[in-house]
This record gives structure tokens, C-alpha cells and sequence, in this order.
């Protein structure tokens, strides 16, 4: 695989099991926001998922100064100006998804959030010309067909679902802001995640307490801190690493359970049984999946 060094066994077992903690620390994001959002308001709980890991990678920066194990590019002052982008979209995602989530089953989202696939390739090839194989544009197609099957709220009136709306934007705006993230690939991603989370998470709470939420109760605000930190934060931290061992292609493949288990997860927590309509979906969406992660492209 281009660029990469040869890795010893037990590396690409480390590899792998970063890759599969990561998927698994995200998975939790759709289902415990649903529990905790019957008390957190959507845009509240958007600012406290950012904050959450804003805080937790300003510890473990802390940490490696201390141990003086910092040894990735920093980002430099022309770097910066991505911020200008990568923020309003993040904060925009993310409260998108936090609705999206308040109005739509737990296991919908997490198939839903297969969509980014979708979003971040169709942007590469509109803003950056980036090719599509034929391989990716299947996968799109599949994930799309999928989507919109899950969005449907009565199959039979063809009604949309407007949480399910809310996830497929929250997807589109990842997509947009995976492609802006890109131009920093080469700097340090602990220092590049701090910043979004400080940064979009401020942001996202100066806008929720303006548009009038509040905290009903603060019992669960570390809980929401801590999620935003493990399945933010610390997903992306083992993913970042898991890729250098195992490279984009296979991190990815391993990476795309994530989905399938978060809604696992879902359907254990909430004892939902899956209509008809959301195992086909399933099926057809697993299929895309496996293509897109297996594409390759990413190599």
C-alpha cells in the first residue's frame, strides 16, 4: 500500500483493534444522545458534544507536553483561515444531527450516517475534481437508495421523516467539512481537533442560549462532556493512528461497522423492532458500504 512502511504482525493487530474501537466509540454517539436529549436540548447538547471533546484533547495536549511527546507539524497562521470554514459547518452538523436524532429513531440515524460517504465524495469531485471510480459511484448509489428508504416516514403517502432530513444534511455538512479538513492533512491532528471542539463548541452555546434553550437540569451535562469526548474525540484520535498503521483503505473498511454497530446498539437499548423497510435498507446500505470502504481509491 503507497505510503505506508512495512508494519510487523502484531502492529497491524494494533491497527486493526484501533480502527474497530474507534467505529465502536462513535456507534455510541446516535443512541446516548437519544437517551440523553430527553432532558439536554438539541443545540445544547450540540455545544456540550464539542465542548466535551474540546476539553478532553486540551488534557491529553496538556499530556504530551508534559511528557514532551509532540512531534507532528504544528499548524501554521496560514493554516488558519480553513477554521473560518471548518466550524460554521461543523456547528451547523452537528446541531442538525442533535435534531435529527431528538426526532428520529436511534437506529435510523446510525444507518444514516453512511451518507457522509456520499456527501464527502460527491464535494471532492465538485470542488476538488477528485475522480470517482465506478466502484464508488455503485456505493453511492446504494447508500442513497437506502437513505432515502430510511427517510421515508409512511411509505405509503411517501412522507419524509424531517429528523431523517435533518441526519442527511448533518451528513452533507460533514462531507463538505471532511474536504476542508483534507487542506490540514499534513498538521498535527490532536492540535486540529482541540481547536474545533473549543472553538465550535463556544460557538455552538453562545448560539444555543440566544435562540432561548436552557438547562432544565445539570445532571447530565458531564454526561453529554464525556460522550462528545469518547465519541468525538477519542474516535477520531484512534482512527487518525489506526490509519497510519493500516493505511486510508483498510482503516476504512474497518471503520465502516460503525454504523451497523451503533444500530445495534439502538435496537438493544430502545427493544425496537425493525420494520420490513428498515432490514431492506440495511441490507442494501451494508452492500454500499462495503464498496466504498473497499474502493480502491483510498489506497
Amino acid at each position: 500500500m503507497s505510503g505506508m512502511t512495512k508494519t510487523s504482525g502484531s502492529g497491524i493487530h494494533s491497527g486493526i483493534f484501533l480502527a474497530l474501537l474507534a467505529a465502536s466509540l462513535y456507534a455510541l454517539c446516535p443512541p446516548v444522545s437519544k437517551l440523553l436529549l430527553t432532558s439536554i436540548p438539541p443545540k445544547l447538547m450540540a455545544a456540550l458534544l464539542y465542548l466535551g471533546t474540546g476539553a478532553g484533547m486540551c488534557i491529553m495536549r496538556l499530556f504530551q507536553k508534559v511528557h514532551g511527546s509532540i512531534t507532528e507539524p504544528q499548524l501554521e497562521q496560514k493554516d488558519l483561515r480553513w477554521f473560518a470554514f471548518i466550524i460554521p459547518i461543523d456547528i451547523a452538523a452537528t446541531m442538525l444531527l442533535t435534531l435529527g436524532i431528538k426526532y428520529t429513531a436511534a437506529a435510523n440515524v446510525s444507518l444514516l450516517n453512511n451518507f457522509e460517504i456520499v456527501a464527502t465524495a460527491v464535494f471532492a469531485l465538485c470542488l476538488f475534481k477528485e475522480h470517482i471510480s465506478g466502484k464508488l459511484w455503485a456505493a453511492i448509489i446504494l447508500i442513497t437508495i437506502a437513505s432515502l428508504i430510511l427517510s421515508f416516514e409512511d411509505m405509503s403517502s411517501f412522507s419524509f421523516s424531517a429528523g431523517s432530513i435533518c441526519v442527511l444534511l448533518s451528513c452533507a455538512g460533514w462531507g463538505l467539512e471532511n474536504n476542508c479538513t483534507r487542506q490540514l492533512a499534513g498538521k498535527d491532528p490532536l492540535e486540529i481537533v482541540t481547536i474545533k471542539g473549543i472553538c465550535s463548541g463556544t460557538f455552538a452555546l453562545i448560539l444555543a442560549l440566544a435562540s432561548g434553550e436552557r438547562f432544565s437540569g445539570t445532571a447530565y451535562i458531564p454526561a453529554a462532556l464525556l460522550l462528545g469526548f469518547v465519541s468525538f474525540g477519542l474516535s477520531n484520535f484512534f482512527y487518525i493512528y489506526a490509519q497510519r498503521t493500516l493505511g486510508a483503505a483498510k482503516t476504512s473498511t474497518y471503520y465502516a461497522v460503525s454504523p451497523f454497530i451503533g444500530t445495534a446498539i439502538s435496537l438493544c437499548i430502545f427493544l425496537q423492532k425493525p420494520q420490513m423497510s428498515f432490514l431492506i435498507a440495511s441490507a442494501i446500505m451494508a452492500a454500499g458500504a462495503y464498496l466504498a470502504a473497499t474502493d480502491k481509491k483510498l489506497d
